[in-house]
């Protein structure tokens, strides 16, 4: 296992082959928890990569599923010591969606729909402060601190001169209109979103009010495709207090052919960058 993919990615991996053990062993995930006295959420978690793996739980999966090479059980077990290695994001302590970090850490593009605010990997600084204290009105200041840095250092991906993150973002036109901080946070935030979009690997489009109704009104979403064969799209769905991930291909297709009519909804890209622009400009006279 390549040392630069990172634990995230990692646990995912094992979770994929020892679910494929198990079905090549015919065996139920309830099957397996009544044979380990565990729950089958526990199988599940393992299996969807949710949860760090030990290589007490791989062996013991690995005698279940009477994997005989010994050099398959080795390779499972290293993949399980690799997983419980921390991702730079565990610096800042307990992040509520850092599953989700790590597989944006990974992910070779990124297709984004936000109905209410500019994403987090086009946020500036101070855009973002005020976006949590509005938000979590009950957070600490410094937690308000730590969030906002974990944002900026995700934002790396964009920035990067090898391999940047292709990111393609449809932003309702409501992003635009809603006033997060003050005038002049707005004026500044839009203009960075305009000038961010001139980037070659980065593509935002507006989806103006006047479009009606649309297959986005059910909430934000984001699919996360990578660059290895072996790591399956993943759907993110953002929640109060959990998240969701969609990984069966089905799903993935389902969210895939609702971003493509978003995409055709949408304002192209240089009439979205003049829209950004001239709400910016009522931003900047609305502060004097």
């Amino acid at each position: 296992m390549a040392s630069n993919v990172n634990p995230t990615v990692r646990r995912r991996r094992l979770g994929q082959e020892l679910r494929r053990l198990r079905e090549l062993k015919g065996m139920t995930a309830e099957e397996v928890a009544e044979r380990l006295l565990v729950s089958q959420s526990k199988i599940s978690r393992l299996e969807n990569g949710r949860r760090s793996i030990s290589q007490r739980d791989v062996r013991d999966l690995c005698g279940v599923y009477e994997v005989e090479d010994q050099r398959v059980v080795e390779s499972l077990m290293q993949m399980a010591r690799d997983s419980r290695q921390q991702g730079w994001w565990h610096a800042f302590g307990d992040i509520p969606y850092s599953v989700y970090i790590g597989l944006e850490t990974d992910a070779e593009s990124l297709r984004v729909y936000e109905p209410q605010i500019v994403t987090g990997l086009l946020q500036t600084r101070a855009y973002a402060e005020a976006l949590i204290q509005g938000a979590l009105p009950e957070t600490s200041p410094a937690d308000i601190e730590k969030r906002v840095e974990v944002r900026m250092r995700r934002q790396e991906r964009i920035a990067a001169e090898n391999n940047p993150l292709r990111l393609w973002v449809v932003l309702d036109e409501a992003a635009l209109r809603r006033v997060v901080g003050d005038n002049l946070v707005m004026r500044e935030q839009l203009e960075h979103l305009a000038e961010m979009s001139r980037l070659p690997h980065v593509t935002v489009q507006v989806l103006p009010f006047d479009v009606g109704a649309h297959p986005g009104l059910n909430g934000q979403y984001a699919v996360l495709e990578f660059a290895d064969a072996a790591d399956s799209s993943v759907v993110y769905l953002e929640g109060v207090t959990s998240d969701l991930y969609l990984e069966k291909p089905h799903d993935v297709q389902k969210y895939s052919v609702m971003y493509e009519h978003l995409r055709a909804q949408a304002l192209n890209v240089d009439r979205s960058r003049q829209l950004i622009a001239d709400a910016a400009k009522k931003y900047a006279e609305y502060a004097r």
